[in-house]
Order: structure tokens, then C-alpha cells, then sequence
């Protein structure tokens, strides 16, 4: 018998039965995060890093990134559980992970690994607490600096308890957890959203999931319109198309970020103002071409692109009128081209009505760029969600 190994608050989760219907299953993404140079590592510190899942399914698997590290980091304990409140688990919860059957695992420099599968089921939209231990992490850490929830760290290996006694200290970044996947349908399939800040959730409400792309998972739960119901968020705050700075260009981490995860569809593509303006010289024929070389190698990959329009930003203190020239040459190609497979119109969700240049002051957190919580939800809600079928 293989008993349930994570039961969410409130709700029993079935084990894994291992019958004849695993035959028409596949891994799928639920929970991703773009990696980036976050500081130095330090060794003997244990981190209890808490995400949010989209889709649910059996057999959890976790990756671990040392994409920017300049030597190799052992995790010699690994446990992933179920948040009950802050960094305290669900009682029960709390499972050893494995790597190829080992209890610790060496990642070596610029890699990633997978751990084995974990029996029994997630849930969807589950908070899973990942606890993870380096006796030697030195030299660049790899992580996610701007995370809009809070994780845990301790010195010491903690890894194993389920209380929250010796995770006391707080922190608003994920170190080393770049992605986790489910087992389910073979029929369900996840969208990636590559984009910068304005996917990366800020300015939304921290620790509520109210990113745009957790606003899209929640309408996917229960739309009959497509069978895509795993997301992944790969937003980096500052991120451009073109150029490294804010992490890797949208060009340079394409494969590492989007299409290296498993049960990927469609790669929704929503980058572009920070290249914009930046002023840097960069024009909207340099965009687009940027955004037909992703359109290319993601249909290579056999996925579809859904591109959305880039969003109103007069106001902020780098908007100038040869930028939004741009801005609209570029969101021109987007909507009229026909390249993509899809279109969403998030300039159209978010501009006032008054003003198309501005976001909408019901939307603006007050920065005239990034929308408040009502703006993400509102660009969710603007998504044809069987666009992200991918035909």
C-alpha cells in the first residue's frame, strides 16, 4: 500500500494507486520561477521556501538550480510538506525527497536537477513548502531575488521538523527551488508567461497570489474553454527581450526558463517595455525581430506563442513620446502581424478610456506602469483562455 503523502488543510488527498490509467499520464510544470544571480551562498543554511501550485496531480518532483553558480552545492536534505501557517507545516506532511535514490545531491555548476518522484497527490492551488539544506553553498547563489511572498531561512539544518521554532528568520526570495511538476492527465498541458515585472507580481499584494498569471490559474481551474491548467511564472523585474541586466534577456534564458519544463503548450510572451524605455536606442523593428526569433524556436520546441500587447506607461518618468512611437509599432506587429498564435490585449485591458497612453487610474498602483491587484486581475480576465490551446 502507498500511503497519501501531502494532505492540504481541510482536504484528504487520495494516494497514488498506480492502476492502468498511469499509462495516459505526463509530468506537467505547476510552479515555476526564473533564475538569477541572487547574492553570495552561505553554507549551513537551511531555506523554507513556500509556493503556490496551479495544477494538482501525483508524483512531485522539484528542481533544483544552480544556473549561476561558479562551483558545485550539495543539498544533503531536501523535505517538501504542506503549509499550515508561516513556516509552520501541516502535521504528517512533511516527506524526504530523493535524488536517483540518494538522500543528498551535488548540482553542478550552470545545472539543474530534478529529484525523484514523490508518491502520492498535490492539490491544486496548494501552498507547498519546500526545506532544503547546503552544508557548502559558496560563491554565486542562484535564486529568484523578488518572490511577493515569504519564505524562511535558519542556520542549521531544520530541514526535517514541521514546527516553526528555529525558522525564524524571513526572507522575500526563493533560493535554489527553480520549478516543481505534478503527474496527471495526459491530456493537460501548462502555460509558461515569460515576461518582467509586471509578471513577477509587483506591486500586487504579497503572499496573496494575485500576480496576473495565479489570477490565470485560478480561471483555468474551472474553465470547459482548453485543458491547459498548469502555469509557471518566469517574470523577472526589470527583464528586457534583448538585453541581459535584470537577469538573462528574454532570448538567452528562453530555453532554460520556458521550454526546458515539462507538459509546456504555450509560451505566453509579454515583455517588451523595459526595452523600450530604456532609450537605448533600440527600435521597434529590433523588437520585433527579437519577439519572431522567440516565436521561431518556441514552434521548433512544438509550442504555441500567445503574445500580449505592451501596456500604457505615460506617467513614468521614461515615457517620452519616441517611446510610445514604439510602444505602438510594436503592439501593431502583436495584435496585426499574424505570426502569433494568439493575442491578448493588455494595452486595451488596462488604458484609460480617456487617455491611451495612461493606465487606467483604477488599475495604477500609482506609478503609472505596474497595475495594482485590480489591474492583474483584470489582465487575467482579458486572456481568451482556448487561445492557449495550442492547435
Amino acid at each position: 500500500m502507498v500511503c497519501a503523502l501531502l494532505v492540504p488543510s481541510g482536504q484528504a488527498l487520495a494516494a497514488n494507486t498506480g492502476l492502468s490509467a498511469a499509462a495516459a499520464k505526463h509530468s506537467v510544470v505547476t510552479w515555476g520561477s526564473s533564475a538569477d544571480r541572487l547574492g553570495e551562498g552561505v553554507a549551513d543554511r537551511a531555506y523554507r521556501l513556500v509556493v503556490h501550485t496551479s495544477v494538482g496531480g501525483d508524483n512531485v518532483r522539484i528542481r533544483l538550480s544552480n544556473a549561476f553558480g561558479d562551483r558545485p552545492v550539495t543539498f544533503d536534505n531536501v523535505y517538501a510538506g504542506l503549509q499550515k501557517t508561516g513556516a509552520e507545516l501541516v502535521r504528517g506532511s512533511n516527506k524526504r525527497l530523493t535524488f536517483a535514490g540518494a538522500r543528498s545531491v551535488t548540482v553542478p555548476a550552470g545545472q539543474t536537477v530534478y529529484s525523484d518522484p514523490l508518491p502520492g497527490k498535490l492539490a491544486a492551488e496548494s501552498n507547498l513548502v519546500v526545506s532544503i539544506h547546503s552544508p557548502d553553498a559558496a560563491g554565486p547563489a542562484t535564486g529568484h531575488g523578488m518572490a511577493m511572498a515569504t519564505s524562511y531561512i535558519t542556520e542549521g539544518d531544520h530541514t526535517a521538523e514541521e514546527g516553526a521554532a528555529n525558522w525564524t528568520g524571513q526572507i522575500g526570495s526563493w533560493y535554489y527551488l527553480d520549478a516543481v511538476s505534478v503527474r496527471t492527465s495526459s491530456s493537460i498541458g501548462a502555460v509558461v508567461a515569460l515576461g518582467d515585472s509586471i509578471t513577477d507580481g509587483w506591486q500586487s499584494s504579497t503572499d496573496l497570489n494575485r500576480r496576473w498569471p495565479d489570477y490565470l490559474a485560478r480561471r483555468l481551474r474551472t474553465s470547459t474553454a482548453t485543458t491547459v491548467e498548469g502555469v509557471a511564472n518566469e517574470g523577472i523585474s526589470g527583464n528586457k527581450v534583448l538585453a541581459d541586466g535584470a537577469g538573462q534577456s528574454a532570448l538567452n534564458r528562453l530555453d532554460r526558463d520556458v521550454l526546458s519544463h515539462p507538459g509546456v503548450r504555450t509560451v505566453f510572451l509579454f515583455e517588451g517595455v523595459n526595452d523600450i524605455k530604456a532609450h537605448s536606442g533600440v527600435t521597434a523593428q529590433d523588437m520585433i525581430a527579437g519577439y519572431r526569433e522567440i516565436i521561431d524556436r518556441a514552434h521548433d520546441a512544438g509550442k504555441c506563442v500567445v503574445g500580449a500587447t505592451v501596456g500604457p506607461f505615460k506617467g513614468w518618468s521614461e515615457w517620452d513620446p519616441a517611446a510610445e512611437a514604439v510602444r505602438q509599432e510594436v503592439n501593431e506587429f502583436i495584435r496585426d502581424s499574424g505570426e502569433l498564435d494568439g493575442v491578448t490585449d493588455f494595452d486595451k485591458a488596462l488604458r484609460s478610456p480617456y487617455d491611451h497612453e495612461r493606465i487606467l487610474p483604477f488599475f495604477d498602483n500609482g506609478d503609472h506602469l505596474h497595475p495594482n491587484d485590480k489591474g492583474m486581475q483584470a489582465m487575467a480576465d482579458a486572456v481568451d483562455l482556448g487561445s492557449l490551446d495550442c492547435k
